[in-house]
C-alpha cells in the first residue's frame, strides 16, 4: 500500500529540486480519486530514471500548475470533477511545450478513445494499470511510441480498417507512408516500424515529414486521427 500523503492544498504548486535534470523522465499525474492517485505516484517513485513533479485532483488544479513544472509525460483521467480530462488534454496539448500525455481510464468506447486521440493524447491504459504496465508505458510515450491497452489498441485497428477518410490530402499518401500510418495507430514507435517494414528510422522520419506536410499537422497523434476521419471539430 502507498505511503499516506498530506493532500496538497490546491493554490500551492508542487515543485521538484530534479525539475531540470533532462536525464530523467519528469511526470505529472491528473487523477482525482486519491487513493488510487497515490497509487500510482507510489509505483512512479521508486521506478529509478523517473521524478513525479506534481499530483492534482482536477483538470482546473492540473492547468493553473503543469504548464510552468513543464513534465515530459502526464498521466491523465477522463473522467474528473469539474473540466474532463479529454478537453484539459486539448488546452495542454495546445501550450508551448506540449508533454507526452496517456489517458487513464476504466472506459472503452470509441467515442472517448478518439476523443482523446483527438484531443491530443499519445497513449491509453485502462485502470487500474500494473506497476509493469505503468512503467512500460511511460518508457514507452517518453521514447516515441503510443502505449495502449491491448483490448484499446484492437479498437483502434478495428476502426482505421473501418473508417479510413479519404479526402485529398489522404489520398495523395503514397502506399509505403500509408503503412507507416496504419502501424503508428497500432501503437508502434518508429523504431518498432523501421523493424516491421524493414526500413531504416532515418527512413521512417523521412515518410513521417512527408505525411506531416500532405496532412498538413505538426504531430503522430493528429495524423493518425486526421487519417482516420476523427479529427475534432
Amino acid at each position: 500500500m502507498p505511503s499516506k500523503m498530506s493532500d496538497r492544498k490546491t493554490d500551492d504548486p508542487p515543485t521538484s529540486p530534479q525539475l531540470e535534470d533532462a536525464g530523467r523522465i519528469t511526470i505529472c499525474i491528473v487523477e482525482d480519486d486519491r487513493h488510487i492517485r497515490w497509487g500510482l505516484v507510489s509505483i512512479l517513485r521508486e521506478e529509478p530514471g523517473f521524478d513525479c513533479v506534481g499530483e492534482f485532483a482536477s483538470a482546473e488544479e492540473a492547468l493553473r500548475h503543469i504548464p510552468s513544472l513543464n513534465p515530459k509525460v502526464v498521466l491523465m483521467d477522463v473522467n474528473l470533477p469539474g473540466m474532463n480530462g479529454i478537453e484539459c488534454v486539448r488546452r495542454l496539448a495546445a501550450g508551448d511545450k506540449p508533454p507526452q500525455i496517456i489517458m487513464l481510464t476504466v472506459r472503452q468506447d470509441s467515442e472517448i478513445i478518439f476523443g482523446s486521440l483527438s484531443a491530443g493524447a499519445c497513449g491509453y491504459l485502462l485502470k487500474p494499470p500494473t506497476a509493469g504496465q505503468l512503467v512500460e508505458a511511460v518508457r514507452d510515450v517518453f521514447s516515441g511510441g503510443a502505449p495502449m491497452t491491448a483490448s484499446i489498441a484492437r479498437r483502434v485497428a478495428q476502426s482505421f480498417r473501418k473508417q479510413r477518410a479519404h479526402t485529398e490530402e489522404t489520398d495523395s499518401l503514397s502506399p509505403r507512408e500509408v503503412e507507416v500510418l496504419e502501424l503508428l495507430a497500432k501503437g508502434y514507435a518508429y523504431k518498432e516500424v523501421a523493424a516491421e517494414l524493414d526500413i531504416s528510422y532515418s527512413t521512417v522520419q523521412r515518410h513521417i515529414e512527408s505525411v506531416y506536410r500532405k496532412l498538413h499537422v505538426h504531430s503522430r497523434t493528429h495524423a493518425v486521427t486526421k487519417f482516420l476521419g476523427v479529427e475534432p471539430d
